[in-house]
């Protein structure tokens, strides 16, 4: 799968990337990690531009995420179910496990947990789903998975840049080189979030 994702990247450019993203949140065993890094160690290579590799990742990401949502919409939790445990939900990577945990995970933190839960393993690519059984906001839901969707991929594709030929250490390691970075960007949007409440609550 690593040389398949590499040579598709190497010869369709943004076009692989947007493509292979979108997949990675319909199908979560594809990594983003690997697209994301390798994409960032590219742009050192070739006349892609990291922005721009940000920008075809980032559409990529939210084409994807409104399919699951949309499949979110048109499903309940007992047909998900049945879904997530036939051969197909298998073949996608899904099972009523996964669902049900991404399902809390939803219930849990409520609007924000579609742009924190773009930093969860698992929970990352199946957040969408329980966003549509619930009938979230779609437009909320389409700004929170930009917002979360840009910085996961900007985080890893300039990793990936800043490593360079040794990008692959950063896929192995990359809860260390990446997870302090995401906690910073989470705690300021959080920051954000609620210095703009504040403002709001005193107008």
């Amino acid at each position: 799968m690593d040389e398949t994702i590499t040579q598709l990247i190497q010869n369709y450019g943004y076009l692989a990337i947007a493509g292979l993203i979108a997949l990675e949140n319909i199908f979560p065993p594809i990594p983003s990690e690997l697209i994301l890094t390798f994409a960032g160690f590219m742009t050192l290579t070739t006349g892609l531009n990291a922005w721009g590799a940000v920008g075809a990742a980032t559409a990529g990401a939210l084409f994807g995420a409104l399919i699951l949502y949309l499949l979110g919409t048109a499903f309940d939790r007992q047909r998900l179910n049945r879904l997530a445990a036939s051969r197909f939900g298998k073949l996608l990577g899904l099972s009523p496990e996964k669902i049900a945990k991404t399902e809390r995970y939803f219930v849990k933190h409520g609007k924000s947990a579609t742009f924190f839960g773009r930093f969860v393993p698992v929970v990352r690519s199946l957040i969408s789903i329980p966003a549509g059984m619930s009938h979230f906001s779609l437009r909320h839901f389409i700004v929170f998975t930009t917002c979360g969707t840009l910085i996961w991929n900007t985080v890893l594709i300039f990793a990936g840049r800043l490593a360079g030929s040794a990008y692959e250490q950063v896929i192995a390691n990359y809860q260390a080189f990446v997870a302090p970075v995401l906690l910073a960007c989470a705690v300021l949007a959080i920051c954000f979030l609620a210095f703009k409440k504040a403002k709001k609550a005193g107008d």
